[in-house]
């Protein structure tokens, strides 16, 4: 089609050089249920004529403007499309628009006047607007999300008591692992710490960080409570001539810090190229489960769970529940089951049971797509590297 220029006919429409006979075209074509040539004409007008339409295909009633709304989305001015939409009652089809588009804090507006605050809530917090993200979840009560939040307004403390609440204490001590030395409450932060690892059972590594903080910061070497941690530490682990050592102000040997869950999660492929903060932001989604010896950990044929990282602990995959069932693979800390689960809501595909009692993650698929709403960049990440893993898959069983 030629361009936008001189009187030819479009669609029983005469098209003239301004923008009044490029609606009337567009509107022609519409009538006649023309939609896609509709949409490429609009493609063909420049910049200035797309913008004038716009503004009187605005001025145009609602039965009407929904046509020209489905020849701008075709043609892929969901942002024009979308603000066609205001006004017409179809609000989350307007939000759609402007989440296509790239405009989170319209699509938040938009999802709220269609009664949608979860949705609305995670377009804020992708679009940056935080601490209105913030408001609609506290309304919802939703304060796994207002900790996250939390966490990237850098108010550790607030998150950290909200992760306490929700019984999540391995992203208790990496909320409050973000405080500073120059922080007035950076002392509190690390006692409370300690005490978190030390009833976690990393003793080792709650030592760890009371040793580097006092290494690092003046305030912390003064403090007597830090001093009568250290002693309490050593102690625990019946380390008591070190602890009286460390009383009588002696040097005593560091201990060295123990694994965690975190380092496994970082190591899963489609997680590789995720930034530290995206990285820690996916850790605090994780919540640790223990299962016993002998129990099922995935059942054959059920609903997934979500992402399950084993941190201590052996598992058995067998190729059904049977009891004579073919046992396929043992795995042990640092495996990872159900990650497809994730992505795909399909059954499990083997059984799994407990050899050993296990201590795992376990990232929900609803605490993941969350995730992903709320951190664009990182989702992008994971979802090229999830796909070039199914295609090495693909090409491993067609060789």
């Amino acid at each position: 089609m030629p361009g936008a220029t001189g009187g030819q006919s479009v669609g029983g429409a005469r098209m003239g050089t301004d923008t009044d006979g490029a609606l009337r075209a567009v509107r022609s074509l519409v009538e006649l249920d023309e939609t896609e040539e509709a949409a490429q004409l609009y493609e063909e007008l420049g910049d200035s004529q797309r913008e004038r339409l716009r503004k009187q295909a605005a001025q145009r009633p609602p039965k009407e403007r929904r046509g020209l709304v489905e020849v701008l989305r075709r043609a892929r001015d969901f942002l024009g499309a979308a603000r066609l939409m205001d006004g017409s009652g179809d609000d989350a089809a307007a939000a759609d628009l402007y989440a296509q588009s790239g405009q989170y804090l319209e699509a938040a507006e938009a999802w709220l006047r269609a009664g949608d605050s979860v949705r609305a809530a995670a377009f804020f917090e992708r679009g940056g607007a935080l601490e209105r993200a913030l408001e609609v979840y506290r309304g919802l009560g939703a304060r796994e999300s207002m900790a996250q939040c939390l966490v990237r307004l850098k108010r550790p403390f607030d998150a950290a008591d909200l992760y306490r609440e929700l019984g999540q204490p391995h992203a208790e001590v990496e909320v409050l692992g973000s405080v500073t030395s120059e922080d007035p409450r950076y002392i509190e932060a690390v006692l409370r710490m300690c005490r978190l690892l030390d009833v976690e059972g990393f003793t080792h590594r709650a030592l760890a960080v009371l040793v580097d903080s006092l290494t690092s910061s003046d305030a912390a070497r003064a403090e007597p409570a830090m001093v009568t941690e250290r002693a309490r530490l050593l102690r625990r682990m019946g380390m008591n001539a070190e602890a009286e050592a460390v009383l009588g102000r002696r040097n005593v040997p560091s201990a060295k810090p123990v694994a965690n869950g975190y380092r496994f999660l970082k190591a899963i492929p489609i997680f590789s190229e995720l930034s530290l903060e995206d990285m820690k932001d996916l850790y605090r989604q994780a919540r640790q489960v223990v299962l016993a010896q002998g129990s099922v950990v995935l059942g054959k044929g059920e609903p997934a769970v979500g992402l399950l990282v084993l941190m201590e602990g052996t598992v058995d995959v067998f190729s059904g529940p049977e009891p004579d069932a073919r046992r396929l693979n043992s795995l042990g800390p640092g495996a990872y089951l159900g990650e497809i689960s994730l992505v795909q809501d399909a059954p499990v595909s083997a059984h799994v049971r407990a050899r050993t009692a296990v201590r795992a993650l376990r990232i929900s698929r609803t605490a993941f797509e969350h995730y992903l709403d709320t951190h664009e960049a990182a989702a992008l990440r994971i979802y090229r590297l999830f796909t070039q893993n199914l295609a090495e898959r693909v090409r491993a069983l067609s060789a």
